[in-house]
């Protein structure tokens, strides 16, 4: 018997793929690692979807879907990983109140809670956060109404049909039972994430005896890439915020929940390196909004890109305009000071040689929400030359277009999807005709707007965790969107309404605070509907 397959677009290279469970989502998502399509770069499972993005130089969604269609609806999960145990002290501040939603004691909370086997679907939310399930189906409860502001890393905690642990300090809505001591999140482990999919999990109560495992947690890795703080370099004089090492970002971890991160305008990263002669994707300074300056301590060769932030060198004997756009020069000495852009948020710093920087996951970028990478930079730190290969400084980068200022209104297009149907005519309506103010509350993770009309839901239950996409527009309850940007957390829990098209990318990373957008839809919301065979 045939059954449809839903499959969403959500943004220029990216598909949802609806599922009926958490059983068929992890089926498929192993069918499709032991033999994927042509063109897929990673698939990110959640609750009952499977999110794949795709190269779309290479196959496009309708082929997609159809590739995913052939494998059919008859797989079993095969999945398999470690069994731990996990040490937990049962003192959380909502272990009454579930023992209560649930109908039990506490002692039989406890008592069920460490009888029970769980098991790591997937990975989302923050590095190493593994939404677990349990034999046990009586563990349902809903999340809480109002969020804490911070939860203590390793707190063991219930949403939902899901279990999971925090690994490191951050706001959340799920149900505190008790804390372990292990870490979940280690960057000098060979696996940063102590669980990973497939991973089996018994919780064993401290109170009784229950020790911290030494055997299970994974191997230390050896190799250390990290610069020493006392290296020589270039000085940093000056950082009104902090600035960020960035480059093309860390794809391929999403099993350890991490997003890539990266630059958010990345042509203006690549600009900046060729014209100093580095390979594309070496790490540049990120600084936002100017105010940053820093001093050389031996002959160096720079470059900026992106907003165009204007500069001064000042030499001993004289203070002299910087070329933006250009290669150019500094002595031992001498003072290099970026000054607030008139246009545009965010430019670009590349040193020829590139930088000696510690490098996470593959990649140097700083994720400022997940913390993953180097630490953001601030007056004091030195910047140390990497000295690698190169080829020669190109002066004539093509001219960089005009950025956006406060008080523009900047057109972004949109992909229509994966949730546009949870929202009104009306709701979609106002998504495209009204204008949106971007606020101060905006980061490298989102674009917080503000609108004079909130957008209007259909829909209003709760949204099962699914993977979300760079460019995302996400609508909390509050019908006021947030544009999620290059550190968003991999999973979301809110209705993405669309997403902001592969070729306005670079543009939304510099839309400054005061600007307005207007979204403008290049297609109409149209899901694939496939057939597959059973």
């Amino acid at each position: 018997m045939a059954k449809q397959l839903r499959l969403l677009p959500a943004g220029s290279d990216v598909l949802l793929v609806e599922l009926d469970d958490l059983e068929t989502t992890l089926a498929l998502l192993d069918a499709l690692r032991a033999d994927p399509p042509e063109g897929v770069l990673e698939l990110v499972p959640a609750a009952r979807t499977l999110r794949v993005q795709f190269d779309a130089r290479v196959t496009d969604p309708a082929a997609l879907a159809n590739a995913i269609s052939r494998i059919g609806g008859n797989h079993q999960s095969s999945r398999q990983g470690e069994t731990f145990e996990i040490p937990v002290t049962y003192d959380g501040e909502d272990l009454g109140g579930v023992a209560e939603l649930l109908g039990w004691p506490v002692e039989t909370l406890i008592r069920r809670h460490t009888e029970a086997t769980y098991t790591v679907a997937f990975t989302g939310f923050a590095p190493g956060f593994a939404y677990m399930t349990s034999d046990d189906t009586a563990f349902d409860v809903p999340r809480r109404k109002s969020p804490r502001v911070r939860i203590p890393p390793g707190s063991v905690a219930l949403g939902g049909k899901f279990g999971g642990i925090y690994p490191t300090d951050s706001p959340g809505g799920w149900r505190l039972l008790g804390r372990t001591p292990l870490k979940m999140w280690d960057t000098t482990r060979s696996r940063a994430a102590y669980l990973a999919p497939g991973d089996r999990v018994r919780f064993r109560d401290m109170a009784k005896g229950a020790s911290v495992p030494v055997s299970g947690t994974p191997a230390a890795s050896e190799a250390s890439t990290s610069v020493s703080s006392h290296a020589r370099g270039v000085l940093i004089i000056r950082a009104d915020r902090p600035a960020l090492f960035q480059d093309l970002g860390r794809s391929g971890q999403a099993s350890q929940g991490v997003s890539e991160s990266g630059a958010l305008d990345r042509r203006s990263l690549i600009e900046a390196n060729l014209c100093v002669g580095n390979p594309r994707g070496s790490a540049v300074i990120e600084i936002t909004y100017g105010g940053f300056a820093i001093k050389a301590d031996r002959p160096v060769t720079l470059a900026v890109m992106g907003a165009p932030t204007p500069m001064t060198i000042r030499t001993p004997d004289v203070s002299v305009g910087a070329a933006f756009g250009k290669p150019f020069a500094l002595d031992a000495g001498d003072e290099l000071t970026l000054e607030f852009p008139p246009e545009g948020t965010r430019s670009y710093l590349a040193i020829r040689g590139g930088f000696a920087v510690e490098r996470v996951l593959g990649s140097a970028a700083t994720d400022t929400l997940a913390k993953v990478g180097p630490t953001p930079l601030v007056a004091g730190d030195v910047l140390v030359p990497g000295n690698d290969a190169v080829s020669a400084v190109d002066p004539d980068r093509p001219v960089p277009g005009k950025l956006p200022k406060a008080g523009d209104t900047v057109t972004l297009d949109v992909v229509l999807g994966p949730r546009t149907d949870w929202f009104t005519d009306k709701g979609l309506t106002t998504l495209l005709t009204q204008e949106w103010q971007v606020t101060a509350e905006s980061s490298r993770v989102g674009v917080r707007l503000a609108g004079a009309e909130p957008l209007e839901r259909a829909d209003s239950s709760e949204l099962p965790p699914e993977g979300t996409s760079l460019g995302a527009i996400q609508v909390p309850h509050s019908g006021q969107p947030v544009l999620l940007l290059a550190d968003r957390p991999l999973t979301g829990g809110y209705p993405v309404i669309g997403a902001v098209a592969a070729h306005h990318l670079n543009l939304a990373g510099q839309i400054p605070i005061g600007a307005k957008i207007r979204f403008r839809a290049i297609a109409k919301f149209d899901p694939l509907l496939r057939d597959t065979a059973r």
